[in-house]
């Protein structure tokens, strides 16, 4: 189970996060993953600074997977979460920051066990 933390500096309708959600879910298919594996968390008004400057426009998004995250697949994934948030919330892709968190089974938990 995939999941996607992504934190928004803009604030988004209930429709921009769906389009969001459906279309990370159409992106994380370069891991081999569908929508239905896909947990997705989407925190919009979210303040961002960098280099000690409030971002008016940014985001940043975490990607955790069990398993081997391909230096391939994680350009591709990187490439496409910034077109899905340029499109969907008006983001600048250089104000996108993304970071993949590869994940031992042992070390992921889900109802009650770890995988």
């Amino acid at each position: 189970m995939p999941f996607v933390d992504a934190r928004i500096t803009a604030t988004l309708t209930d429709a921009q996060k769906d389009a969001v959600k459906s279309e990370l879910g159409q992106a994380v298919s370069v891991f081999g993953k569908g929508e239905s594996f896909l947990m997705v968390g989407i925190l919009d008004g979210y303040d961002l600074w960098f280099g000690g400057t409030k971002l008016e426009q940014g985001a940043y998004v975490s990607f955790s997977m069990i398993g081997d995250t391909p230096d391939s697949a994680c350009a591709t994934f990187s490439a496409k979460i910034c077109e899905i948030l340029e499109r969907n919330a008006q983001i600048p892709c250089d104000k996108v920051y993304v970071t993949f968190h590869p994940m031992d089974r042992k070390r992921w938990g889900w109802n009650g066990s770890t995988f």
